[in-house]
């Protein structure tokens, strides 16, 4: 059992990771160790499905039913399976069929729905061969779901793939030869909500019955004789209670020896390690807590407990580790717990650790010895006119040492050598923000928005070089640089038009309803212009068009 609940996992994990032949291969070798699990066979079926074999999802499908005729999943997979092969009658049936079982099942629903919707389209449209759906690329619908979900929006622009739905719309029945994974995201968004490749699956445990609303007060239920017990699960039981009381009240060693007695009674319960490591991680001795977790996780894999019990246990390992400060081991624990079960605080207690494994990445790769090397070597380059070997250098010496100016003042002058200009801007601008004192910063920046044209901007620039040092040659002549080319622009209407509306910052501002008319306002009235200046804002935005030259005040 452990050797198959490795490889099941392992799968789990594949399939997470898109890996689907390596998720197909640990599934299909675990069912050669228990081939009567139902499970294993259902979980293949999905690596099938999203590998675009439906046939043999199918298989695996049917093969789940066989096997456990009581369990929804078997039937939701099944039913997918069908709806893709363009099965949709069988489908229906198969979405009916689970019902009966589990009558309150979301999968089972939400997929009788799409296929019975997937009928009518069919029914109206004139069909769409083995897709389920109509694949017609002159439909403006069908491209305005593709265009509009973000996995298949860049698609759109390969040529590659529009040639793979070409050739589906005149030959649907070749979707079972297609392996472009592509496809999978383009059939999931146009089917919509089909069941056909959910990661992980577990024992059945029936959905709790729906809660009644109460229109009126109603006396206490009478409280049901519970069912005979074993006396060792007695006496288990009482023992955990005890122990439940205990800790409530900060209690811990009292609890810490209830729950060893309620494990001496029944030590086939995954609960009582759990309840016992709990007591562990609050006393802080978290390696007694993952020690205890542990033993609990082998004890349920036994004897089958919950599938939620034992995520809950390799939570609470991740949850140690993470307090021991050990991130990898943490990482590991949750994403066991998330293949056993999906929720979203294990997923967020996930990011948050891969996040500061990123962080602790990062900073144990700064060295300042080494950024110097790095600047070196590139300063080198630089001076031999190799400035894209310059720029890989530069960008080793940033992430050796982030908050150095200089660093990016270096890689923005290999850039607007290699006339890359927006990224020489980007890295100038990063370069004043570290330091808003450093003048080769601002000096740089200003000679990068002259090339590029924007004498507005570059004269700002200059003009902060001249206030750090008002005697500084560069920016004195690129202060003046900039103001004969403003003066030259200020004589051709047309070049101060077509400057400044290349400015994104400008074109938002003339797209705004509420500005234009400010504006007409204040043709109208110049009075009007010392109200609309109160607000700080507006008064951005105007002064922003008259540094652009598009209006002026007189």
């Amino acid at each position: 059992m452990d050797q198959v609940n490795a490889l099941k996992e392992k799968g789990n994990t594949a399939l997470n990771s898109n890996q689907f032949d390596e998720a197909i291969k640990c599934y299909t070798e675990a069912i050669a160790l228990d081939p009567k699990n139902h499970v294993l066979y259902s979980n293949r079926s999905a690596a099938y499905a999203k590998s675009n074999m439906y046939n043999k999802a199918l298989e695996d499908a049917e093969k789940t039913v066989q096997l456990k005729p009581d369990w929804s999943k078997g039937y939701s997979r099944k039913g997918s399976a069908l709806a893709y092969l363009g099965r949709v009658d069988e489908s229906i049936e198969t979405y009916e069929a689970g019902l009966k079982i589990d009558p309150n099942n979301s999968l089972l629903k939400d997929g009788l729905a799409e296929v019975r919707q997937i009928k009518a389209n069919s029914t109206n449209e004139g069909g769409g061969g083995g897709l389920g759906f109509n694949m017609d690329l002159t439909d403006p619908m069908f491209l305005f779901k593709l265009r509009n979900n973000p996995k298949t929006r860049a698609y759109l622009d390969d040529p590659e793939y529009l040639k793979m739905l070409r050739q589906l719309q005149t030959d649907p029945s070749k979707v079972d030869k297609i392996q472009d994974p592509r496809l999978w995201d383009t059939m999931s968004v146009l089917i919509g909500g089909l069941d056909a490749g959910e990661p992980m699956d577990t024992d059945f445990t029936p959905p709790p019955p729906p809660q009644q609303k109460k229109t009126e007060p109603t006396p206490p239920p009478k409280k049901e004789p519970e069912p005979d017990l074993p006396q060792n699960k007695r006496l288990a039981k009482n023992e955990k209670e005890l122990g439940n009381e205990a800790y409530k009240k900060k209690d811990f060693e009292s609890a810490i020896a209830h729950y060893n007695k309620a494990k001496e009674h029944d030590p086939t319960d995954i609960t009582f390690f759990n309840n016992l490591a709990a007591v562990y991680f609050e006393q802080k001795q978290f390696e007694k807590c993952i020690e205890e977790c542990e033993k609990g996780i082998e004890t349920g894999r036994e004897n089958r407990a919950d599938f939620k019990l034992i995520a809950k246990a390799f939570t609470r390992i991740g949850n140690a580790y993470k307090k021991l400060k050990n991130w990898k081991q943490a990482k590991v624990y949750f994403e066991k717990s998330m293949s056993e079960h999906r929720t979203p605080e294990i997923k967020t207690l996930l990011s948050e650790v891969e996040k500061i494994m990123k962080e602790e990445e990062r900073k144990a790769y700064i060295d300042p010895a080494k950024a110097e090397e790095e600047k070196e070597k590139g300063n080198d380059l630089f001076k031999k006119g190799d400035y894209a070997t310059a720029v890989k250098h530069y960008t080793e010496a940033i992430h050796r040492n982030p908050d150095d100016p200089k660093l990016y003042s270096n890689r923005a002058a290999c850039y607007t050598k290699l006339a890359a200009f927006d990224l020489g801007l980007k890295d100038c601008d990063k370069c004043v923000d570290l330091d808003s004192k450093f003048i080769k910063g601002w000096i740089r920046k200003g000679h990068i928005l002259q090339v590029m044209q924007d004498s507005v901007k570059a004269r700002v620039a200059f003009q902060k070089a001249l206030e750090l040092d008002p005697n500084n040659q560069e920016a004195i002549q690129g202060y003046r640089q900039c103001s004969i080319d403003s003066m030259g622009a200020a004589k051709d209407p047309e070049e101060i038009r077509r400057r400044a509306m290349a400015d994104p910052e400008v074109q938002q501002i003339m797209r705004d309803p509420a500005m234009r008319l400010i504006l007409e306002q204040m043709q109208n009235d110049p009075r009007a212009l010392q109200d609309h200046l109160k607000n700080p804002d507006i008064a951005a935005k105007i002064h922003k068009l008259l540094d652009a030259g598009l209006i002026a005040i007189h």
